[in-house]
């Protein structure tokens, strides 16, 4: 069996490894410089069960969307892209790469061309009705969210973190700042630099940028060292296998974000949240239950974010009100996902 694992941007393959990790396979990546990236950054992330490769690398080819007829096995999806396989050889299985409030980029229509469709959850069920996009019962798997499994499970270690994000002063609360880029209104340029300058003088402030803006952290560095800035730190999700959002979650003790999609996978550490209010108009209708801004503090730029971040530390239901959106949003979270995707993998390549 031949499992094989597709995204437009090698950062989305991330959402892949808690299944490669179960099942090994192969990554399907379209252009040639994004294939360099991608050994890059896996050094030493194959599995033990599969050929030894050079520096350990996952097996990895050039392959296009529209160039995967000879593919026999199956092709798991992390990006809304037509496959064109060979149906009589090939299954294809849609999974994403976060279920935010963001509408699908390009055609949602276009998940009625794959097999079967992971579900993460209720959430992300619901964009796909809300998109209008009909799919028939039998290809909807519930799963849950994959990402989860190392967090619940307890095989992350915070003081590892710590020491690879360098952070000094250790009795200060982490804040954790990870907007979305330009696609959903991020606000990365907007606060950054404000942020950098406030939230440090009180805590410990990591800035973790969308894919599409991580290339502006070397500038933010040098600024903040030209102004004598401390308790400043950076994580690159461009480094799939040290720099895993769970990795982040697992330091921090808030997290301040916009529309990206990383405000629901937060919801596992059932930390607080405060959300900065901006004018992204391609969110999806949700019900009340499994919308963020409902539950969370929302910052529009005015008030005293230090104030707020301390009283949010401060709350003592939080747990109770993160933990019922969890459950609204995301099915099972009981440390298994990747386990049952795996298991139905299996039993349709049989």
């Amino acid at each position: 069996m031949n499992i094989y694992y597709f995204a437009n941007q090698v950062y989305q393959l991330s959402f892949a490894l808690p299944l490669f990790k179960k099942l090994g396979g192969i990554f399907l990546i379209k252009r040639p410089r994004k294939i360099l990236s991608f050994k890059v950054r896996m050094i030493n992330t194959n599995v033990d069960f599969q050929p030894k490769t050079f520096l350990n690398i996952p097996p990895v080819i050039k392959k296009r969307p529209s160039q995967m007829q000879d593919l026999q096995g199956i092709v798991v999806s992390q990006s809304n892209t037509k496959l064109n396989v060979d149906k009589k050889k090939c299954k294809t299985i849609f999974v994403g790469h976060g279920t935010g409030d963001k509408r699908y980029g390009g055609n949602a229509e276009t998940l009625l061309t794959y097999d079967y469709i992971f579900l993460s959850g209720a959430k992300h069920l619901q964009k796909i009705k809300d998109d209008k996009v009909n799919i028939p019962a039998d290809k909807l798997v519930k799963i849950g969210n994959t990402r989860f499994d190392d967090y619940v499970n307890n095989k992350i270690d915070r003081e590892h973190e710590m020491k690879r994000l360098g952070i000094i002063d250790k009795t200060r609360p982490n804040i954790l700042y990870a907007p979305t880029w330009r696609w959903g209104n991020g606000t990365f340029n907007k606060y950054v630099y404000k942020f950098a300058q406030e939230l440090t003088k009180d805590f410990n402030l990591i800035i973790r940028p969308h894919h599409h803006d991580s290339k502006k952290i070397y500038k933010v560095k040098l600024w903040a060292m030209s102004k004598g800035i401390k308790n400043i730190y950076f994580s690159n999700p461009n480094n799939l296998r040290s720099s895993d959002t769970m990795n982040d979650f697992i330091v921090s003790d808030l997290m301040i974000s916009d529309t990206s999609s990383i405000v629901y996978e937060y919801l596992i550490t059932r930390k607080p949240i405060i959300l900065i209010k901006n004018n992204c108009n391609i969110l999806h209708n949700m019900p009340l239950e499994m919308d963020a801004s409902k539950y969370v503090s929302i910052y529009d730029g005015t008030q005293n974010l230090v104030s707020l971040i301390k009283d949010n530390l401060k709350k003592q239901n939080n747990y109770d009100i993160m933990n019922k959106l969890l459950f609204n949003c995301f099915y099972f979270n009981d440390g298994h996902s990747a386990d049952r995707a795996a298991e139905f993998i299996k039993n349709i390549s049989v």
